[in-house]
C-alpha cells in the first residue's frame, strides 16, 4: 500500500531523526530523499541538523533538482545529484539515504570494503560492500564515482565521505544502513580477535538463494541472477 504524501513526509522525518540519535550524522550532516508516485521527489533540505526536521521543511523537486515546492529559503542539499543518480541507475529505487554512521565511514576513511562473507544476516541483506572511488562532494564527481557500483549494491561506502544506502521506500533503505552499521562494528571487533571466519561458499550460495523466501528485495553482488 503507498504513503500518502503527508505520511511519507512524516516517515521521512522519522527516518532523520533516528539518525541523528544514533549518531550517524552531525550539524548538518547526511540526507534523505524518496520518490513519489508522480516520479518527482521529496527531499531534506540543506543547512538543517536532521534532528530539527519537521515534514514541512522537506523540499519537493523534480527529477532535475528544480524545487517544485518548499518553504521560503528552502533548499535541496547540493548531494541531492548523488541522489537523483541512484534513481536515474536503478528503477527500483525509491528511497535514498546518506549519512556517516562512525564505524563504517572508518571503513570509508581507511579505503576498506566490508566485502567478507562472515556475518549471516549481512550475507543475505547486503553481500559486499564495497568503496567507491573518491568524489568531491555536491559535485558530479560522487554520481559518476557511484553509478558504476548501483547495478549490484543497496549498500556502498563513499571513499573518505560517509556511507549511501538505497531501498524500495524509505524504511527498507534505512534498514540497510543500520545493517551495514552493525556489519562494521561487528568487522572491527572480529578484526580485534584475529580477523573473522567466512562462510564456505556452499553456505553463501545457500544464503543468497533464500532471499526471495525471507522478502528481500533490491540487488546482491553475489549473482547476476538475484538481481532482479
Amino acid at each position: 500500500m503507498e504513503l500518502s504524501y503527508m505520511n511519507l513526509r512524516e516517515e521521512i522525518c522519522d527516518v532523520c531523526h533516528k539518525m541523528w540519535q544514533l549518531g550517524w550524522v552531525a550539524a548538518n550532516d547526511g540526507n534523505v530523499s524518496a520518490m513519489l508516485d508522480d516520479g518527482t521527489f521529496l527531499a531534506t533540505p540543506t543547512g538543517i541538523s536532521k534532528s530539527f526536521i519537521t515534514p514541512e521543511k522537506l523540499v519537493h523537486i523534480d527529477k532535475n533538482g528544480t524545487v517544485l515546492e518548499a518553504l521560503d529559503g528552502y533548499r535541496p542539499s547540493s548531494e541531492i545529484k548523488m541522489h537523483l543518480r541512484c534513481y536515474e541507475e536503478r528503477k527500483d529505487v525509491k528511497a535514498v539515504l546518506h549519512a556517516h554512521p562512525p564505524v563504517a565511514t572508518g571503513y570509508a576513511v581507511a579505503h576498506k570494503s566490508l566485502d567478507e562473507y562472515s556475518m549471516i544476516e549481512t550475507v543475505v541483506a547486503l553481500g559486499s560492500i564495497p568503496v567507491t572511488p573518491y568524489g568531491t562532494p555536491s559535485t558530479y564527481e560522487v554520481p559518476e564515482a557511484i553509478a558504476p557500483y548501483m547495478g549490484e549494491h543497496d549498500a556502498v561506502l563513499l571513499m573518505n565521505h560517509g556511507a549511501l544506502t538505497v531501498g524500495a521506500d524509505v524504511i527498507t533503505a534505512y534498514y540497510r544502513m543500520e545493517t551495514l552499521e552493525l556489519f562494521a562494528k561487528i568487522s572491527l571487533n572480529a578484526h580485534l580477535l584475529g580477523g573473522a571466519k567466512e562462510i564456505s561458499r556452499e553456505n553463501i550460495d545457500r544464503l543468497i538463494s533464500m532471499r526471495k523466501s525471507y522478502g528481500v528485495t533490491g540487488r546482491h553482488p553475489g549473482y547476476k541472477k538475484y538481481n532482479k
